[in-house]
């Protein structure tokens, strides 16, 4: 008889913290970081390359970690994150799938989330260029939260074909679509983004960003309410919300 090949995924970190980003603000999350990405923005501060270790924290908000072997099983990881559940019961909200980029290791997802929705509601961080790896995976995640990566901040071409792919494939979950965007940000680029909301996905919540340098927010107050004002006319669901563990100084 055939020996059982177990699926393993390459992690970067396990952590729990606060979600610092988008409409879940505030809220507590486990972080579960994936490794590898597929693009390189050119302000990502997120280290995503894969290692022979990944690290985890002993205990959730302890701040003291181990190191595990990469890659690692899916009952593995499973067996690390289910005393997390039943030892602090009602602490998390949610758990953050996030990277990197997750939807590059669509096989250990395709096993590891139908139970990992057991512990926690799943809610997926992505830069929503990969629609056909994220179609199998609909059925387990609750949020999807997909960037619209603006050439203005990325430093290469806004992939709006997979974008708008992506939109239309993420519409079975609770769709949240954020744009990282900077004082060197034209207001067209904007505005293309919330004509492709508006079209695609015109319920969805769309957040902007504005980018965090030096610990601070460098765009002028009037300049984001003035374009805020005019893009909401177009895509009336939008936010704008800051990074807030740049200012706690959270992971």
């Amino acid at each position: 008889m055939p020996a059982t090949v177990l699926t393993k995924g390459s992690l970067i970190e396990i952590f729990s913290s606060l979600q610092g980003e988008g409409p879940l603000v505030g809220a507590r999350q486990v972080f579960l970081r994936l490794a590898g990405c597929n693009l390189d923005c050119s302000y990502c501060d997120t280290p995503f390359v894969p290692g022979p270790t990944f690290r985890v924290e002993t205990e959730p908000g302890s701040g003291s970690s181990r190191d595990l072997p990469n890659p690692v099983a899916v009952q593995d990881l499973l067996h690390l994150l289910s005393p997390w559940n039943k030892n602090f019961p009602g602490l998390h909200h949610s758990l953050s799938l996030t990277g990197g980029e997750p939807l590059l290791q669509t096989d250990f997802l395709s096993e590891l989330l139908p139970e990992l929705k057991k512990l926690w509601p799943v809610y997926l961080e992505t830069n929503g260029t990969l629609p056909e790896a994220l179609e199998c995976l609909v059925p387990y995640l609750h949020w999807v939260s997909m960037d619209i990566k603006l050439a203005s901040v990325t430093g290469f071409p806004t992939p709006w074909v997979q974008h708008r792919a992506f939109i239309e494939a993420a519409l079975g979950t609770e769709l949240i679509v954020k744009t990282v965007f900077g004082s060197e940000t034209p207001l067209a680029e904007l505005e293309q983004a919330a004509h492709l909301l508006r079209e695609t996905a015109p319920q969805a919540l769309w957040v902007l960003q504005p980018v965090t340098r030096r610990g601070r927010v460098e765009i002028p107050p009037q300049h984001i309410l003035a374009w805020h004002s005019h893009l909401s006319q177009i895509h009336p669901h939008l936010r704008l919300i800051p990074q807030l563990h740049v200012f706690l100084e959270l992971p």
